[in-house]
């Protein structure tokens, strides 16, 4: 079951995941008072973890794929 956000073919907890950490960067970046590193850190690190959550998902697929043939 998945949640239809958009966010390609992914299962509801990595969608649910990915909303999450997006929702927490958010908030960190704008509603607390850290210093620009900590802010450009943690930036740097929620777009890598959604970055390595879809592309694992796409190479999941792909090879779900090729088992078929």
């Amino acid at each position: 079951m998945s949640l239809r956000l958009g966010l390609g073919n992914m299962s509801a907890v990595q969608e649910v995941f990915v909303l999450a950490l997006m929702l927490v960067s958010i908030f960190a970046l704008f509603f607390t008072d850290l210093e620009l590193a900590y802010k450009i850190g943690i930036a740097t690190l929620a777009f890598t973890l959604i970055f390595l959550t879809s592309l694992a998902t796409q190479l999941l697929k792909e090879e779900k794929d090729n088992k078929q043939f």
